[in-house]
């Protein structure tokens, strides 16, 4: 040990010291009064955090220490006046002890759940200059009217761009996922995180970790996809992107919230919210390895458990799975906050508890520290406690996790934000062409059979035509941006000078295009029909056709309540978007798809049919240039697909790792999907060699590095991902055929070769053996590298 790190600990040491010395026994000991004279040690920004916690949370009565668990949302508008500013007089009256938090700030009306489904509830934005001016208001009121002083903790949504007006919207989860980038999604979360701190908030409800196995879920464009190492991956770089290195918030960063734990990707019949049929060998092997990777890798600040039940329990009354095994397995000490009115749902929805009261009971055993978003249920704790239904250090230990995230925050030394920086970092230059980049590198190329890259002014004419063409479309969880480009924009852009472009609209898909409406219906078939009449007419003129097709905000997106929602029994285009894919084709031009959607497109016909086909998910709002410029071959697209593509949704559930039984084979179909796991085209060619292990055998705590060599054959630039597969040959349990172990997306020049190295350690082959203990089992591994889980190549590796 150096001198250095001796000085240091001695001087931390004296400090701690000096700080107890300083405090009163009753000032450190939660539940005995404090004396008026005691020093005010958590409000001293050099005092370590737990004893500043410890310090405030010895001052605090029942009623604030329960104040500090509960939420404001729809009941914000208990502190607003007419005009739905902030008004300290009436916080005053409704919130003597406090205010814990406050849900979306950015939202006037507040945010819908299921049992409040209202359109006054939603999607009420402030101007940005409101929306602070709202926090600071609540701030200084919290601040110098309360009691103790307590700033008030403020979320808003982050999935893919800070969810309020003139915020950068970057390119959904799903998309982000396929660009297999870790740096990319670390630094698309970094610029959510400024903006979303610019703005008063500390706490954002990002990432998604589920792994996805159901398209028909609505939500699965939230995800990264099917995997649990890519799911990991994104979401450890997510979550350093949003809250940086360590547990304190550096200026620009705000704590991260990992959902939803879990089991909620692949749901009973596809249903959102739906019971989880899975394990326990199951939920370890595949779900709960994403959440544990980021609570091993990060400092993860809080995590949200799912709506779903697990073998009868909800997860929001599992005490196993957030206390057992969040924090005793993995270690987790940050705060555990309740998805929207899931407390309540353990007796509305889950028939688990008689009321809400006992709903608190349940989920305050669990672990359940912060009710969301209005509190409804754990308003009632204080009353419980008096009554000897709740514990006081059940309550206490809670709202010491909620203290502690403010305190870490830096929230009691800056709780006032300017609006001048905000709006200088909000939509700005900078994070407009990082919106740009992201979209590039989610492209993906599906089908081309040589049409694509069309080259700008080649063809006289070309047609833009199809229901997404004139809308960016930026997916769920999104807001209004400053600025955005539709494809047709993109293209316009792109041709200007250079050759004619007409449009037709083909289709519509539904009927509005209201994502926060109730109620969904497709559009007038006749009326489309006559659209399609037009569009063809359209078409003939052109030389080439570019089709965009596939989902809207209303079709893919969360089903939250039984008239809110998003869920579906088909996989294929809705409405007349197949009919509208055929009259293209009968025109004899060239046909290229434009995927625009939030499910993956298990679209036959036209995969089958198309000259190519782009996926290009919801690309965020610079979307449209990235498109035209992969169309026009500006770019390569090099993303992969981070789903398997089903057929139909007879082969459902169908992911790339399935157990050596699975797959048997149907009558009259086939058992492989429209797309395998990874995949993704290039304009240009490449060769992945045979691995080579640096050492045919290892023991059962060895590394080993893999080496593989990969080069560009062909004439562009391009990208290309090399995936690294592994497979125990024989085990004490089934094990998955295949499991992606390591990813790297590279970069390389016509003619170019690249070694990529990975090095595979015991976490790379570790398992739940038939006692439930993880090992790593003796035998033969195959180490398997390819561009997509389907195209591999093979080396032995021993361990013994």
């Amino acid at each position: 040990m150096s001198g250095n790190t001796i000085a240091s600990i001695a001087t931390n040491r004296r400090s701690v010291l000096g700080w107890l010395g300083t405090a009163s026994v009753a000032a450190l000991t939660p539940g005995i009064a404090c004396a008026a004279a005691a020093p005010a040690i958590y409000k001293d920004a050099r005092a370590p955090v737990d004893l500043r916690v410890r310090d405030l949370l010895s001052r605090m009565t029942l009623d604030e220490k329960v104040a500090q668990l509960i939420t404001l949302s729809t009941t914000k508008r208990q502190v607003m006046d007419a005009a739905l500013k902030f008004d300290p007089a009436r916080a005053d009256t409704a919130y003597p002890n406090g205010i814990g938090q406050i849900a979306r700030p950015s939202d006037r009306g507040g945010a819908a759940t299921a049992a409040n489904t209202g359109t006054d509830v939603t999607g009420r934005w402030r101007a940005p200059a409101d929306t602070i001016a709202f926090v600071n208001a609540a701030q200084r009121w919290a601040t110098t009217r309360s009691r103790l002083g307590i700033p008030i903790l403020f979320h808003e949504e982050a999935l893919h761009g800070f969810m309020a007006p003139e915020a950068t919207s970057f390119p959904q989860a799903i998309a982000l996922a396929g660009s297999f980038d870790r740096e990319l999604v670390r630094r698309v979360n970094a610029v959510i995180a400024r903006e979303v701190r610019a703005h008063g908030t500390v706490l954002a409800l990002s990432p998604v970790v589920d792994i996805a196995r159901d398209p028909r879920w609505g939500r699965i464009e939230e995800t990264f996809g099917e995997d649990p190492y890519l799911c990991g991956e994104m979401g450890v770089a997510a979550v350093i992107g949003l809250q940086g290195e360590g547990k304190t918030l550096a200026p620009g960063k705000v704590f991260a919230t990992l959902k939803h734990m879990t089991g909620h990707g692949q749901p009973e019949s596809g249903e959102n919210v739906a019971p989880a049929p899975i394990a326990e060998r199951e939920l370890r092997e595949n779900f709960f390895p994403p959440f544990r990777s980021v609570v091993a890798r990060t400092g993860i600040g809080a995590v949200m458990p799912s709506y779903n039940e697990i073998d009868g329990v909800p997860s929001h009354a599992n005490r196993w799975l957030l206390h057992d095994v969040l924090r005793g397995e993995w270690g987790f000490d940050g705060a555990i906050v309740s998805d929207y009115a899931a407390i309540g749902e353990l007796a509305s929805l889950h028939h688990i508890a008689v009321d809400r009261d006992a709903a608190a009971r349940l989920a305050m055993a669990a672990g359940v520290d912060s009710d969301l978003p209005d509190g409804e249920a754990y308003r009632s704790l204080a009353d419980q406690v008096r009554a000897g239904k709740v514990s006081v250090e059940a309550v206490d230990e809670a709202c010491r996790r909620m203290l502690t995230m403010k305190v870490r925050s830096g929230m009691f030394e800056q709780p006032i934000v300017d609006p001048k920086a905000a709006a200088r970092l909000t939509g700005n230059a900078e994070a407009r062409a990082l919106a740009l980049e992201a979209a590039r590198r989610s492209i993906a190329l599906l089908v081309n059979d040589g049409t694509l890259p069309l080259t700008a002014g080649a063809h006289k004419t070309v047609a833009v035509i199809g229901p997404n063409a004139a809308i960016a479309r930026l997916g769920g969880y999104s807001s209004i941006p400053k600025a955005t480009v539709s494809l047709l924009d993109g293209v316009r852009a792109r041709l200007k000078g250079k050759a004619e472009m007409v449009h037709a609209q083909g289709v519509f898909i539904t009927q509005n295009e209201d994502r926060s409406a109730n109620e969904v219906l497709l559009a007038d078939p006749a009326k489309n029909r006559q659209l399609i009449a037009e569009a063809v007419e359209v078409a003939k003129s052109a030389d080439v056709i570019l089709l965009a097709i596939g989902d809207t905000e209303q079709t893919s997106r969360e089903g939250y309540a039984k008239t809110h929602l998003g869920d579906r029994t088909s996989l294929d285009l809705l409405g007349e978007q197949n009919a509208l894919f055929a009259a293209m084709k009968a025109t004899g031009k060239p046909v290229v798809v434009v995927a625009i959607n939030g499910r993956p497109p298990s679209w036959p016909t036209a995969v089958e049919s198309a000259n190519a086909l782009l996926e290009c998910w919801y690309v965020g709002q610079e979307g449209g240039t990235a498109i035209a410029e992969a169309v026009f071959g500006d770019i390569n697209p090099g993303a992969k697909l981070p789903v398997t593509v089903a057929r139909s949704t007879g082969q459902l559930p169908v992911f790339y790792d399935a157990k050596p039984s699975a797959r048997r084979g149907y009558l009259f179909d086939t058992t492989a999907p429209l797309f395998p796991f990874g995949f993704g085209l290039s304009y240009t060619r490449f060769e992945i060699g045979t691995p080579r292990l640096s050492a045919p055998k290892i023991g059962i705590a060895g590394t080993v590095t893999v080496a593989v060599d990969v080069t560009n054959t062909g004439q562009r630039a391009g990208d290309e991902v090399v995936q690294l597969y592994v497979r125990d040959q024989v085990s004490s349990v089934a094990r998955p055929v295949i499991e992606l172990k390591g990813f790297e997306r590279v970069t390389l020049a016509p003619g170019e070769r690249k070694t990529v190295q990975f090095a595979l350690g015991p976490d790379a082959f570790r398992f739940f053996d038939l006692n439930m203990r993880e090992v790593v089992e003796p035998g033969l591994f195959d180490i398997s590298v390819g561009p997509d889980s389907a195209h591999l190549k093979t080396a032995i590796l021993e361990i013994a």
